[in-house]
């Protein structure tokens, strides 16, 4: 019989955090932001960068990487006028790497969308 990933002991640990868990990924639950958060898992970039990278207009880059440095996901450098963002959140950028896992490695190995979604 295969053990349960998760045991009632686990949950009971999560309830007092649930709502600071949910909240963290809500901030990142948008497809801009995680793009965003791609182009930052390969280092520190410009918001001219990710404005360039991923084609996503200023007035938007700039509300999603409010939202993403109010939810301490990123942090932001200043440089005389140039703004630098990066990955401050640790979890946020293992779990890019369980996104890029699971949805994008199978699709660059076989060059296919996944059909299956996570049950």
């Amino acid at each position: 019989m295969k053990k349960p990933r998760f045991s009632t002991e686990i949950a009971k640990d999560m309830e007092p955090h649930a709502e600071r868990v949910a909240q963290f990924l809500k901030g990142m639950a948008s497809p801009h932001r995680l793009i965003i958060l791609c182009q930052l898992s390969g280092g520190e970039r410009s918001v001219t960068q990710l404005i360039t990278a991923t084609g996503i207009a200023q007035t938007s880059m700039s509300q999603h990487l409010a939202k993403l440095r109010t939810e301490g996901i990123v942090s932001v450098r200043r440089d005389h006028r140039t703004l630098f963002y990066a990955i401050e959140h640790p979890m946020a950028d293992a779990l890019m790497q369980v996104l890029h896992d699971y949805f994008c490695a199978p699709m660059e190995a076989t060059d296919q969308t996944p059909t299956k979604e996570p049950t």
